[in-house]
């Protein structure tokens, strides 16, 4: 009985907080909105959503490729490299990302004469690196993660087999690896877009430009932040799906991998029989 009651106070409370919450949106919308202003602003917030598509993209690509190299960097048998590598993530993850885009945004023309820096429009890829370095740390960590995850016996099974540590890392303890860690890297590739916020303090015309700029002329911030919220929620949302669909395709694969990974390990305790 005291489970059953735990259950429905559980669900009224849920409930109750869903109404609240409708009900807020609703006076919202329907007393703060300014329905012609919200018609008059979208072709700008496509523009900016266009342009905060077009980072998320390559910063995604290039994050998870560099963190990739970082992960297997760290759990290198070079300390140089390791530490290379792990102090790589503890700088990109010790610091804000903010700093991070100042130091790059506005640091890195200085070393420079005055008008001599090569490109004229430095915010966008000063955005993608600023993301690709900060999201690459992260992933690198992920990575690391995934990989210390699969059991050591598999690299050994595959090494008593002939194959390169190179060959057996590819073949057989990434694919896993990257299984392992793939929640983790869907969810930072999610902190990528919201991150991307940030950069409007670098003259990116993204989607928080928009809203600065509308606000300031209108001096009206709920009706902008309509469509803030629905372009968003568009990316994230669709990153999520995007990731869910990646998850149910490495778990279809999962069986495939403790198959070839038993294999691999019967032929390993076979040749040490053998011996």
């Amino acid at each position: 009985m005291r489970d059953a009651l735990v259950r429905r106070v559980g669900e009224m409370l849920s409930l109750a907080f869903v109404v609240v919450v409708a009900a807020l949106v609703g006076w919202i919308v329907s007393q703060q909105v300014d329905m012609s202003l919200l018609q008059t602003i979208f072709p700008r917030f496509v523009t900016a959503f266009i342009t905060v598509i077009q980072i998320v993209v390559v910063a995604s690509l290039l994050s998870v490729t560099l963190g990739i190299i970082v992960g297997l960097a760290r759990i290198s048998s070079s300390p140089i490299t390791s530490r290379i590598a792990k102090g790589y993530i503890e700088f990109f993850r010790g610091t804000p990302l903010l700093f991070q885009l100042f130091v790059i945004y506005y640091g890195i023309p200085k070393l420079w004469g005055v008008g001599e820096f090569p490109i004229v429009n430095w915010s966008i890829p000063a955005a993608v690196i600023g993301l690709t370095l900060n999201h690459g740390a992260y992933v690198g960590e992920a990575i690391r993660g995934g990989i210390n995850a699969v059991p050591d016996g598999q690299m050994e099974a595959a090494r008593s087999l002939g194959m390169s540590r190179v060959m057996a890392m590819r073949e057989v303890v990434l694919p896993q690896a990257w299984r392992n860690a793939l929640a983790a890297i869907g969810n930072d590739q999610i902190i990528l877009v919201k991150d991307t916020s940030l950069l409007t303090l670098i003259a990116v015309p993204e989607i928080m430009d928009v809203f600065r700029n509308v606000n300031s002329n209108s001096l009206d911030a709920w009706t902008p932040l309509v469509w803030v919220c629905l372009f968003y929620l568009a990316i994230t949302m669709s990153m999520s799906y995007l990731v869910s669909l990646l998850e149910k395709r490495a778990d279809w694969g999962a069986e495939a991998e403790e198959s070839k990974a038993t294999q691999l390990k019967r032929m390993f305790m076979g040749n040490r029989g053998g011996m």
